[in-house]
């Protein structure tokens, strides 16, 4: 039987708001936006939301349509190339309890709404390897890639890489909501950015998930 743990990345894998925000007030001003700017709060407040909402919510002073997306598409490239090189806030014993969980036997994902090529921006600061089921990282998805929502890309991974059992680790309560539409249970890491609506287990440590996913698959 083939189990796997799908992942969210903000608030679940780490927390990359700090240089989220220095990325795109950057290129905010880079771009003549010099009155405006991007805070490490502002990041905070969207994690977990599109890049098309992101942008609506924190360029209000652009224009709705090609001058909004030639900024969101500026911060986005660049705050790939940033994060690649600065990285973020690893939560604690991360890489240690993935490497664990791969030995328990079980397969690990990464699926974010973010865009595309951020979750490959982490891997790389990282250095971890992806892509079979032979790496840390069996696969990874993001809406970025395909435009489909949390709970479509959660299920197509599990699907995609025939999965028997899966769960889905997230931090707010959209992760929780997308993975019960992708049919699949949840567990809630409490040390994230949010608070979850629903009676689900919960790990207040990322490195507790090692005995808390036996009790869910």
């Amino acid at each position: 039987m083939k189990k796997g743990i799908i992942f969210d990345m903000d608030g679940t894998i780490w927390d990359s708001s700090e240089n989220v925000a220095k990325s795109w007030d950057i290129q905010v001003k880079k771009l003549g936006y010099i009155n405006e700017g991007v805070t490490q709060e502002d990041i905070k407040g969207v994690m977990g939301k599109t890049m098309d909402v992101i942008a609506d919510l924190l360029f209000p002073y652009t224009e709705e349509g090609e001058e909004r997306n030639t900024l969101r598409a500026a911060c986005e490239e660049y705050e790939n190339e940033y994060l690649s090189i600065h990285g973020g806030l690893l939560y604690p014993e991360v890489i240690e309890t993935l490497e664990k969980l791969r030995d328990m036997g079980y397969y690990l994902y990464i699926v974010s709404n973010c865009q595309a090529g951020y979750i490959e921006a982490f891997l790389k600061y990282f250095e971890i390897d992806y892509g079979t089921d032979d790496n840390l990282i069996s696969d990874i998805e993001c809406y970025g890639n395909n435009f489909l929502s949390k709970g479509e890309n959660i299920a197509l991974c599990a699907k995609r890489n025939n999965l028997d059992k899966a769960v889905y680790v997230g931090d707010i309560q959209s992760d929780y909501d997308s993975t019960c539409e992708a049919g699949l249970p949840f567990i809630h890491a409490a040390y994230g950015f949010g608070t979850i609506n629903a009676d689900v287990p919960a790990i207040k440590t990322f490195s507790e998930l090692t005995k808390v996913v036996k009790k869910v698959i």
